[in-house]
């Protein structure tokens, strides 16, 4: 395995690039550790499979290096950089059994007999491949064939990193979710470096250790789930992440405090908003971490949406909608609703960027 790094990292696929809109990946800087698991997170096209395709050489970068264990690859052709990719669909041979399949990774670079051997029944068990092993891949559904990939991917313990675009797409819902924690169990047990692109926030927070959030070409954040949840650094961040996501809403600013329709909010950053002026305010805060109380805030409770063990509640604070995470045990106030923020996990954001961490943005 191999620490990764980015060095000033930069495409475009337009031959000139002149404005900003004209690169997919904007300057990068970033390096993940050797034997990490983890996740490049967005929406299509915000870049996140142009940047892997850098890392496994099927995109030479316009600008920028890469580099493993400071070795500078960018020049490298894939099969030089000794990773393993498994793409959105299956890539599989269909003339072969699933255990040929399995095995030819290992067999093209002769590894031993009994180390194959060993290896595919290894793989196999993990990914419940066991039982189709003497099966042609031509006779098996999507979902096996993939697997069949995942495990291809999987079976060598001699690569750099282990790259994966949105692998688990054709997989039948009920499977993802063993599929996602068999993925973690390998990456416990073979201390593989893991890279999971997806758009799925569920598939990367239950994947990843350290999960990368972008959008439009630019790292939004880095950092642990509980990091994106409880302190997004992005108002994109605070949005995507989350269901539902956070509230985002303008507001003004006094003394270090958010206003909102009049009322003043006590913030986290309260030192960030001391020196805070001009436009673009607004304050985040999450559905979770506003609380219906006696001797707040009065609203008006516009809708209640029932999803199971729980309720979503949209209020008006005057003209501002926000929602807020009611527990299923907990009760409704009947009459003259009255709400709380958690200053601790309430924030404000200028420009999009979390006030007090913006300057590199602006």
């Amino acid at each position: 395995m191999a620490e990764i790094q980015f060095d000033n990292l930069a495409h475009s696929y337009i031959k000139a690039p002149d404005g900003a809109d004209d690169w997919a990946l904007k300057p990068l800087d970033q390096r993940w550790e050797d034997g990490g698991a983890h996740a490049l997170l967005g929406p299509s096209g915000c870049g996140k499979s142009t940047l892997l395709n850098i890392i496994s050489g099927l995109v030479a970068p316009t600008t920028g290096r890469v580099l493993f264990d400071d070795e500078d690859v960018t020049a490298l052709r894939p099969e030089q950089r000794n990773i393993a990719q498994v793409f959105q669909f299956p890539v599989v041979y269909d003339t072969m059994t699933v255990h040929q399949n399995l095995a030819f990774p290992m067999r093209n670079r002769g590894v031993a007999e009994t180390d194959v051997q060993r290896r595919v029944g290894e793989i196999a068990d993990i990914l419940g491949l066991t039982s189709d092993l003497n099966r042609r891949a031509a006779g098996l559904t999507a979902d096996a064939k993939q697997k069949i990939s995942l495990g291809r991917g999987l079976v060598r313990d001699d690569v750099n990193a282990m790259l994966f675009d949105e692998p688990l797409t054709v997989i039948d819902p009920h499977l993802k979710w063993k599929l996602r924690s068999n993925l973690k169990l390998l990456h416990q047990r073979f201390d593989f470096t893991m890279i999971y692109v997806t758009h799925d926030q569920t598939e990367a927070l239950t994947f990843a250790d350290n999960i990368v959030v972008m959008n439009e070409g630019r790292v939004a954040q880095v950092g642990t789930p509980a990091e994106l949840f409880e302190r997004p650094r992005h108002t994109f961040v605070g949005h995507f992440i989350g269901s539902p996501g956070m509230n985002i809403v303008p507001c003004g600013i006094d003394n270090g405090c958010a206003v909102i329709a009049g009322r003043r909010i006590a913030i986290a950053n309260a030192n960030a908003a001391l020196h805070r002026g001009g436009r673009n305010m607004e304050l985040g805060v999450r559905p979770e971490h506003i609380r219906f109380c006696d001797d707040g805030i009065p609203v008006t409770v516009k809708r209640v949406d029932d999803v199971g063990r729980s309720r979503i509640v949209e209020i008006t604070l005057a003209d501002v909608r926000l929602k807020v995470f009611v527990l299923g045990n907990d009760a409704l106030p009947d009459a003259n609703p009255r709400i709380a923020f958690d200053p601790a996990y309430t924030h404000l954001y200028q420009n999009g960027w979390l006030a007090g961490e913006d300057a590199a943005h602006d």
